[in-house]
């Protein structure tokens, strides 16, 4: 009996099915079922599920207590073809899919969903789509199989595909459980910061005071959260500044500077996780942001509203396991430099990273006399492409000891600057340099990063910029941080299946963090299965190396201990 299936929803409750063959082919005709959830249910022989998107299935399987081991997403493949054919930008649902396989019109990508906060509705509610039948469905399945034999490496490609897809599954799965919130320390936290609330959601006691002492400083009334009116004030006391960002206002001698500085923090906290946040999205003690597999063009995540990935430091006092329970927070020690490291193939720099111990303790003493910050600072800058003042003297004593580490994120800067296309390890491409960012924009891809987000070098990458040499930059650091976004899926998917048999649940990801939320009594074996999945998705991914992946675990009840 076939392991893969292809499934769609079909009427109100209803799914349509059929076997496939290994090319993608149907293996029979389609089956009629009244109830998609019941018809899961009763394959549990089914290894893979074809269907059109996760998002319009699985939550619906999960609230039901449904839960499958793997999954196809066409429209996560088509993305990824797209972009591997250099055609990123084009509609990527099934429906466009189908009309390029028939020369027929494309038909635009719908609107994105809008997340409906403090719920799970916005995930239970279907998404808007474009009406394809079942058997051209799966013809577009079929195609795409076709595709992925074309790709450069098709058997990485294949990989890619279906660490997205696996993906799609956690996410869904973490939106479904929730990331534990307790709103009443929550609250003690707002208190302690901000102050008592005003009637009629005025700014609370806190940021009134240090809105007064930064106008006192003044001499006038300034409106701090205004920018333009306070680069307008300073420009008044004859100090110019081009914005109000904290590390020029460092910079200036002045006595507004302290509660400005104090006021923005704050400010911060109270708009994006303040008392409306709490209400908005905290429900029965659990905030449940919808993550967005590959959110980014470097294969990132993002969230679809919530402000998930910046939760402040402070406001992580919150983030409390259930009584008897604890949370499992684990980070990724120096994961793009052992990325970098696994993708080059130089001797030398596998050798550094093929111990647990500290990369940049390693690589110190073997090139920089145990200097670990012109260590540091050497790898980031060959990453993020740093070129200048120390950064060149560091790249330099670099480049002597692992010539071929440093001649990869080379390779792939040149190509980024004559407009080539460049991939990740497993096939993830980034657009060509032209209409690159009208492409991200058509594909609702993120132009850039978040500030929080940016890398520790300073350089947040712009995709739609004309500049040859910052799309360099930006290539360059693309085949170190998308190899391990494509890493990072396949240690979720790997962690996914050894806790498969357990109470334990993940409930948070971003970058190079994971946060499992466990019984008391798994704890120790879940804080074993990540270290193992992070060297299991290093060979997964990059074959056999002697790159180690491992991971600072801490268990403990409340998130912020764990920093």
């Amino acid at each position: 009996m076939t392991e893969r299936w292809a499934l769609t929803p079909h009427g109100n409750h209803g799914a349509l099915l059929t076997p496939l063959t290994e090319e993608g082919r149907p293996a029979g005709g389609p089956t009629e079922e009244p109830d998609l959830v019941a018809a899961v249910r009763a394959r549990p022989h089914v290894r893979r599920w074809v269907w059109r998107a996760t998002q319009e299935v699985y939550p619906r399987l999960l609230a039901a207590g449904v839960r499958v081991e793997r999954c196809y997403d066409i429209e996560a493949a088509e993305l990824l073809l797209l972009g591997h054919e250099g055609r990123l930008g084009e509609p990527r649902s099934a429906a466009a899919a189908w009309a390029r396989l028939h020369n027929a019109p494309v038909p635009r990508d719908p609107p994105p969903r809008a997340a409906v906060p403090g719920s799970q509705d916005s995930l239970f509610d279907p998404a808007p789509t474009t009406a394809l039948p079942f058997d051209a469905l799966v013809e577009v399945y079929a195609e795409q199989q076709r595709r992925h034999a074309a790709a450069e490496h098709p058997d990485r490609m294949r990989l890619l595909t279906a660490a997205e897809s696996a993906g799609m599954l956690v996410a869904a799965e973490m939106h479904a459980a929730g990331l534990p919130w307790r709103a009443d320390v929550h609250r003690e936290v707002l208190r302690e910061l901000l102050g008592e609330r005003y009637a009629g959601g005025g700014e609370p006691r806190r940021l009134a005071e240090l809105a007064d002492e930064v106008s006192a400083a003044f001499g006038h009334r300034v409106r701090p959260d205004l920018p333009a009116d306070v680069v307008k004030a300073f420009a008044k006391a004859g100090i110019k500044v081009k914005s109000t960002r904290r590390w020029e206002l460092e910079e200036l001698d002045h006595p507004a500077v302290a509660p400005l500085i104090a006021y923005k923090k704050l400010y911060r906290i109270w708009t994006a996780h303040g008392w409306s946040w709490l209400q908005d999205w905290v429900r029965d003690g659990r905030f449940r942001p919808e993550f967005t597999p590959g959110g980014t063009v470097s294969g990132r995540w993002t969230t679809n509203g919530g402000g998930a990935l910046q939760i402040p430091k402070v406001i992580r006092r919150a983030v409390v396991a259930d009584e008897g329970w604890r949370l499992v927070v684990a980070d990724a020690d120096q994961m793009e430099p052992r990325v970098l490291a696994a993708i080059s193939r130089d001797r030398g720099l596998m050798e550094v990273a093929g111990s647990d111990e500290d990369l940049y303790t390693r690589l110190s003493a073997r090139a920089f006399a145990g200097d670990r910050d012109h260590a540091k600072l050497a790898v980031l800058g060959a990453v993020y492409g740093q070129t200048s003042g120390d950064g060149l003297k560091n790249l330099a004593a670099l480049r002597r000891r692992f010539p071929l580490a440093v001649a990869y994120v080379d390779e792939a800067a040149k190509a980024g600057e004559e407009g080539r296309l460049v991939r990740t390890w497993l096939g993830r491409t980034s657009p060509p340099a032209a209409g690159a960012g009208d492409a991200d924009e058509e594909a609702g891809i993120p132009q850039e990063e978040p500030e929080s987000a940016a890398p520790e070098s300073g350089f947040t990458p712009g995709y739609a910029s004309s500049n040859a040499r910052a799309r360099g930059r930006f290539t360059r650091n693309f085949v170190v941080q998308g190899s391990a976004a494509d890493w990072a899926l396949l240690m979720l998917a790997a962690l996914r299946r050894a806790t498969w048999d357990m109470r334990a649940q993940l409930v948070f990801f971003q970058h190079d963090e994971v946060i499992v939320h466990c019984p008391e009594e798994e704890a120790g074996a879940v804080a074993r299965a990540i270290r193992e999945a992070g060297e299991l998705a290093g060979r997964i991914a990059f074959g056999e190396t002697p790159v180690h992946f491992p991971f600072t675990t801490a268990v403990v009840e409340r998130y912020s201990d764990a920093k």
